[in-house]
């Protein structure tokens, strides 16, 4: 591998940015927003504040959607799951 390779390697490991780009396209398909260079803008906004401790970090799914995935799971309504019942719920 060429120098110049590894380095570009390194860069994009450090900053984590393969994942980044994965979580900008995971947010924007999931919100399909109608204009979504200002809601990349507005992302990477509350990203930077969540790093300074200011915000929340995007997530792609808020709490309503964890209460009723949750919900799903727990059928009788227990409470609590099985951890066979979160890696199912995880996985998807």
């Amino acid at each position: 591998m060429a120098a110049g390779e590894e380095q570009s390697r390194e860069y994009l490991r450090r900053h984590r940015l393969p994942e980044l780009l994965h979580r900008l396209g995971a947010l924007l398909l999931f919100h399909r927003p109608e204009r979504p260079r200002e809601f990349l803008i507005q992302v990477l906004e509350r990203v930077k504040a969540g790093r300074r401790a200011e915000g929340e970090y995007p997530f792609l799914m808020d709490e309503d959607n964890v209460d009723a995935m949750f919900s799903l799971l727990d059928v009788l309504g227990q409470g609590h799951i099985r951890p066979e019942q979160y890696r199912e719920g995880a996985s998807t």
